[in-house]
């Protein structure tokens, strides 16, 4: 399949490389020259065990190609994965604005029917919002062009990403259409032939199963650092614990090791804008309530 993927940062990079190596057609596009310049080169400007070997030998095989120029990759694909970063804004909030920017300039270039798929963590019903800033830029073009948008959020390690999209636990794809999930199980069946690994979802649903997984994530670790403060005064051995707990299958040994806490650059921006987005439920359905009294 012919592939274009918008962001050249650590999920943009990983979805190219690895969709380029088994075979589908990528172009990753990038608005950094710089950078661009440097991925043709075959230099990456991030570490991540074996990326930049994959880098360069889909780019010389011809399946894995960069740009600044997003009119010709949009002309290039038949799908659009948006990659690019979601930083948290002033507020707690993921700042979706880079997401939009690549929404509004697909909108300006669209003259085929295409699947935009967000791949960068967003919160939930930014894909709503995505099809509705393409269909603005259509509607002022006056080109009456079908698209479908869907939601595929990345569950990539640090360290590890290669395997974990090679080899994934789970593929997750929003979408309500039978055409998008045909097109999507065709685009990951190379990753997919062991057993069936793809999870068809509404779009919400989708976007939020990212957000809950980093949280679980988080919260077991700030889960075993306060046991570990009871443990380290109530005289009881916290590794002993850890295993006690672990053993059962319901809990696992996974993200229950005691030490600093989380941090990096998803966890914490991710629990921050899901609380911020529990926050604002509650503010809105208080006003509701008022409202009815």
């Amino acid at each position: 399949m012919k592939v274009t993927v918008f962001g050249g940062g650590y999920v943009g990079l990983v979805t190219s490389a690895c969709l380029a190596h088994v075979g589908h057609h990528v172009v990753c596009v990038d608005l950094d020259v710089k950078k661009v310049e440097m991925l043709r080169q075959g230099i990456c400007p991030i570490f991540e065990p074996g990326l930049e070997d994959y880098l360069i030998d889909c780019q010389r095989e011809g399946l894995l190609e960069f740009t600044e120029e997003p009119a010709r990759a949009i002309e290039h694909a038949d799908l659009i994965f948006i990659a690019v970063g979601t930083p948290t804004d002033e507020d707690g909030t993921a700042d979706t604005c880079h997401v939009l920017d690549v929404a509004r300039t697909v909108g300006e270039h669209l003259n085929d029917f295409i699947i935009v798929v967000t791949k960068s963590t967003v919160p939930v019903g930014t894909a709503d919002v995505v099809k509705e800033e393409i269909q603005l830029v259509l509607d002022r073009r006056g080109v009456g062009v079908a698209f479908e948008v869907a939601s595929n959020p990345e569950f990539l390690k640090e360290g590890a990403a290669i395997a974990d999209f090679m080899k994934p636990d789970r593929i997750v794809v929003g979408t309500s259409s039978e055409r998008v999930a045909e097109l999507m199980r065709e685009l990951y069946a190379p990753f997919n032939r062991n057993h069936d690994r793809l999870m068809v979802m509404d779009i919400r649903s989708s976007e939020l199963t990212k957000y809950a997984a980093n949280a679980m994530l988080a919260t077991k670790i700030s889960f075993i650092n306060e046991i570990a403060n009871l443990a380290e005064h109530l005289g009881a051995d916290i590794e002993e614990v850890r295993q006690g707990i672990g053993a059962d299958p319901r809990i696992g040994y996974h993200f229950i090791y005691p030490g600093c806490g989380y941090g990096g650059c998803c966890f914490p921006k991710d629990v921050r804008a899901l609380q911020v987005t529990a926050e604002k439920l509650v503010i809105s359905h208080a006003c509701y309530l008022l409202y009815r009294m």
